[in-house]
């Protein structure tokens, strides 16, 4: 059933079989993705086509600097007829949300996504409206782009499970898309091969996926490292913690296992911490990476025999 979703995707998504993978594994791990990358690589294409292939309902926000948080989590509206208080859905209220340029919106309408990404929860005038499930955030930025700009704080940026680069294509899959473009294929409809229901199914068993103690620690023991690097302000959290062993069982999960390797943190370690560390500012004159640091730190980590 995964192997047919990636291939739903990939008919459509053409080029990037490691971006797929890592979004399905957010998908199924119940996290949320920040595709950051230049435009027209496909970033939108992507997530509508997940959308379809899950067959969730789909809302899409374009953030601009005058979109409100009403926008996007509703408002209630007076309703004249009967002196009443009415909700009216803002497009939080789908299963799958592309917040497509979130950075282009200000601070405080890039908060109104806070409590949707950390609890399935919004609050409308003091009254909790439960999101439907499953419910998945897949946000893209521009990394190039400052002017009009709003940079995503530590607190936002800590709630996507992953930050992904998706890149340009290689020659031959840039090729393949082309040419199915030409003959009209590229806009074909995209199959669905799962439903909510089966997702939610999928999402309890990848729960069930073991993982032994020296794992964990062995996840512990890389971000431990990383709140004791000194190129870094600060190291990565507790929640990124629990990401990282979640995606780690998502990982396995897809690759036919019922139990997490070492592996599985590796692969996925990158991806899930990369967006929560920053660079001191001397680390950044000094020219340091990020990703540079981070593979540093899992190959002084101890792998456990297991």
């Amino acid at each position: 059933m995964i192997n047919k979703l990636t291939e739903s995707i990939n008919k459509h998504f053409i080029g990037h079989e490691d971006v797929t993978e890592n979004v399905v594994i957010c998908l199924l791990a119940g996290g949320h993705v920040l595709l950051e990358d230049v435009p027209g690589v496909g970033k939108t294409t992507l997530a509508k086509t997940l959308a379809k292939a899950v067959n969730l309902s789909f809302g899409r926000i374009q953030f601009t600097p005058d979109t409100l948080p009403s926008d996007v989590i509703g408002v209630e509206i007076l309703n004249t007829k009967n002196g009443n208080f009415e909700y009216r859905e803002g497009v939080i209220m789908h299963q799958l949300i592309l917040a497509d340029e979130i950075n282009r919106t200000s601070p405080k309408t890039q908060s109104s996504l806070l409590e949707a990404m950390a609890e399935g929860y919004v609050t409308i005038d003091k009254e909790r409206k439960k999101l439907p499930e499953p419910f998945m955030v897949i946000a893209t930025q521009n990394p190039i782009e400052f002017l009009g700009t709003y940079p995503l704080p530590e607190a936002q940026m800590d709630r996507f499970m992953m930050r992904l680069s998706i890149g340009y294509p290689k020659a031959e899959g840039e090729i393949e898309m082309t040419k199915k473009f030409l003959d009209g294929e590229i806009n074909d409809t995209v199959e669905s091969v799962l439903d909510a229901t089966n997702l939610i199914e999928l999402k309890k068993e990848v729960e069930k996926v073991g993982i032994v103690d020296d794992v964990i620690k062995y996840a512990n023991d890389i971000i431990a490292m990383t709140r004791s690097e000194k190129s870094f302000v600060m190291g990565a959290s507790p929640r990124a913690m629990l990401h990282l062993v979640r995606a780690a069982q998502a990982k396995a999960f897809i690759s036919g296992r019922d139990f997490v390797t070492p592996d599985d943190i590796k692969d996925i370690a990158i991806n899930t911490l990369h967006h929560r560390l920053t660079l001191t500012y001397e680390a950044k004159i000094a020219g340091e990476d990020i990703d540079k640091l981070l593979k540093s730190i899992i190959l002084k980590a101890k792998v456990p025999m297991v």
